[in-house]
């Protein structure tokens, strides 16, 4: 089959590689029906982030089961399912403290930019669905595998409820998803902070109330100005840069909530600072498969159609334009049709 391998800084390839088999007999096999490219498959597109290459890319998912290991009991062939970019055995004390991106089983699903995908721990990592979706509702699915997930996370982690003021700082695929996820919540206020009038369209349609286009200390004297002075009362850190990072945390009001899940690259905190800024703090890698059923369930009722965020739309043959247009920003977020 055909699949993308990275290898190097700006070098994707779609070449020929041999289709996955069970390597263990609590693993899967899928049949894609569409994967895409992420915000975080960037950094060591862009050389920030070391790679060992060739690398098999590839962690946001969505397809039918073609087959199972001897031990798979929840899932089978011909079932739809939605699986978590953190493999988890759903078992484990951590999964069953709701942080299964912490599972003492813990992998990190790769090669999934592709038309098949071996998926490990296929009974704790895989939701099916109770019916084959329809075609329309395929990339709302697929979102929930990572960057809805991610966002929804994010929410929960800046705990994020009725009547909150929140700011999103970031406004790619996971900052907007954010954006959906504190609206689902039931904030009354949401501050998206992005200069880039696509995504800020895309932001107030997913339930922004306000734009900030300012960055730095002039973003965080708006966001004040917009808060009486206050402050909000959560925030999502989306992005994972120190500037975000001094942001988000200068956004908060005492007391408030900052929810990150941008990867850190080179952020860092001062004790005394932290100490006396009197914020919480929540991040790390999504525990997707908690919120998973949840949030299928809500797609296929159509409450929500977080594939929106998919505004660029490619074969698995032109996956590098795909990583190119992101990289320059001239997308939002690639789908990928295998």
């Amino acid at each position: 089959m055909l699949a993308t391998l990275m290898y190097g800084p700006g070098d994707v390839r779609c070449e020929a590689v041999d289709d996955p088999k069970l390597l263990k007999p609590t693993d899967a096999i899928i049949k894609l029906s569409a994967t895409c490219i992420c915000g975080s498959d960037l950094w060591p597109y862009r050389g920030l982030q070391p790679t060992d290459g060739p690398a098999h890319m590839g962690h946001e998912y969505c397809g039918v089961v073609v087959e199972v290991g001897s031990e798979v009991k929840t899932v089978r062939p011909g079932q739809f399912v939605v699986g978590s970019f953190c493999i988890s055995d759903n078992t484990c004390p951590h999964c069953r403290f709701g942080f299964h991106s912490s599972c003492v089983q813990r992998e990190f699903m790769s090669g999934a930019q592709a038309p098949f995908a071996r998926v490990p721990l296929a009974d704790g990592t895989l939701v099916a669905t109770a019916e084959l979706p329809s075609a329309d509702l395929i990339p709302h699915l697929l979102a929930t595998s990572d960057v809805l997930g991610t966002g929804w996370y994010a929410a929960d982690a800046a705990n994020v409820g009725e009547g909150s003021t929140v700011v999103v700082v970031g406004d790619g695929a996971v900052g907007l998803m954010g954006v959906l996820a504190a609206k689902e919540m039931g904030a009354a206020r949401i501050i998206a902070m992005s200069r880039h009038a696509a995504r800020q369209k895309l932001a107030t349609e997913f339930g922004a109330t306000d734009i900030v286009a300012e960055r730095g200390e002039e973003g965080v004297a708006r966001i004040k100005d917009l808060t009486g002075g206050v402050g909000a009362d959560s925030v999502l850190e989306c992005v994972g840069t120190q500037q975000s990072m001094t942001q988000a945390i200068a956004c908060s009001r005492p007391g408030g909530s900052i929810g990150y899940v941008g990867v850190p690259h080179g952020v860092t905190f001062e004790g005394e600072a932290m100490f006396f800024a009197q914020r919480r703090m929540l991040g790390g890698p999504a525990p997707v498969r908690r919120f998973l059923p949840d949030l299928i369930d809500r797609v296929l009722a159509g409450r929500i159609k977080p594939g929106k965020v998919f505004d660029l739309k490619l074969p698995l043959s032109e996956v590098a334009e795909g990583y190119r247009a992101m990289d320059e920003r001239r997308a939002i977020k690639t789908l990928i049709t295998v």
